[in-house]
């Protein structure tokens, strides 16, 4: 249920990453015991030796974190206190004013930077040829991310953030606003949208996050239906290990890759690749400054390990849905090339089984990553989304 307004305790905020941090960064690149790889295997077993080497050469010698913390510093960052921590986030107004607010969530492993390049795009859509509305854009960091803290309890999943949110967005003054985004963005935002519909004007989503419910009250899966589930359980078979850990034992692998930065770059980079619309070779979509200001907020505020709880307070506190749970706030759903050519390409009555979808658009490019990967054909469906409301 909608509950009024409260005051939140809202500051400025900027990043500045110590010094000492960065030497020692460097220090243990340098330092790096490299295992061995079996000659031609690429990426069949994990992340690549050589392609690794290359990256955290240019990690320690030639990224220059300074002038990326000067980028991102150009952002109007907050931090505001939420059930007693502290949850940083970006807050950029539409020009010219009026804008629709709205909320954009980051899933894993990402933070707040994937969703940078949509701002400009929202928040001036006319300087950029977009015939639709302006935002008032909030991209927050997951709690356990980035410069956002995480309580010190399970059961910090999609629910229990989706509610933070809703706090974060009535406290800033928005009675009514949209809510967005992909990966565990896109559960929280349907949690947002199941829980709270309230002052939800419209959901818009990157990727289907949550499963619907498919139990003896549905309806019969469709052809198109049972062949996305084949596809998506084989793609899994291969791909969710990392999945299978970080929700029974992510403790364990905090240890490794919280004190390695080739541990964490190895763990994290790999998924950039397999998830995105790269084909295989990474610089076809990011630059590798952009990929290491991703892996820098994660070794510089040691949040490896409480991003990954994610994941286990998804899976052991889960909600699972029922037959009465659907999502009422008008949705629109972008589904892009790579994500869905992988896990199986989810038809729209998939879709449909769990949320009022007004807008179906199938993408010709781009993955999981997309407001990275293709900020202006994002941010096009966005504001065609919210104009047609």
């Amino acid at each position: 249920m909608s509950q009024p307004s409260q005051p939140l305790s809202i500051t400025p905020f900027s990043i500045q990453i110590e010094e000492e941090v960065l030497t020692d960064l460097r220090a243990r690149i340098h330092k790096t015991r490299w295992p061995n790889q079996i000659p031609g295997s690429g990426w069949e077993q994990g992340t690549n030796l050589d392609y690794l080497k290359q990256m955290l050469r240019y990690w320690a010698d030639e990224f220059d974190w300074r002038s990326h913390e000067r980028e991102v510093n150009s952002f109007h960052h907050f931090r505001a206190e939420l059930d007693g921590v502290h949850i940083h986030f970006v807050h950029e107004r539409a020009v010219g004013g009026l804008g629709i607010p709205l909320i954009l969530t980051h899933g894993w492993p990402s933070t707040f930077v994937e969703l940078l390049p949509l701002v400009p795009f929202l928040t001036d859509p006319a300087a950029h040829g977009i015939a639709g509305p302006a935002f008032d854009v909030v991209i927050p960091s997951l709690p356990g991310y980035g410069f956002s803290e995480r309580p010190a309890h399970t059961g910090v999943n999609y629910r229990y953030t989706a509610a933070l949110w809703h706090r974060l967005m009535r406290g800033l003054g928005y009675a009514r606003y949209g809510a967005g985004g992909g990966d565990f963005g896109a559960g929280v935002t349907t949690f947002m949208a199941l829980d709270d519909p309230a002052p939800l004007i419209g959901i818009h989503l990157s990727n289907l996050e949550i499963p619907p419910y498919t139990g003896p009250e549905s309806q019969p899966l469709s052809e198109a239906e049972r062949r996305f589930l084949a596809h998506s359980e084989a793609f899994w078979q291969m791909e969710g290990g990392y999945k299978a850990i970080q929700s029974t034992r992510p403790q364990t692998l905090a240890y490794g890759l919280n004190d390695s930065p080739a541990g964490l770059a190895a763990w994290i980079l790999e998924k950039w690749r397999a998830w995105s619309d790269s084909h295989g070779d990474l610089t076809t979509r990011f630059s590798r400054d952009f990929l290491l200001t991703n892996l820098t907020i994660y070794w510089a505020t040691q949040t490896i390990s409480s991003s990954m709880r994610d994941y286990f307070d998804n899976r052991w506190f889960d909600h699972t849905l029922g037959p009465s749970d659907f999502v009422q706030a008008p949705s629109g759903i972008a589904v892009f090339a790579h994500q869905s050519a992988d896990e199986g390409k989810p038809p729209r009555e998939w879709g449909e089984r769990l949320y009022n979808v007004r807008q179906w658009t199938p993408m010709p490019s781009g993955g999981h990553f997309a407001p990275a990967e293709e900020p202006e054909l994002l941010a096009r469906d966005i504001a065609t989304f919210f104009a047609a409301l």
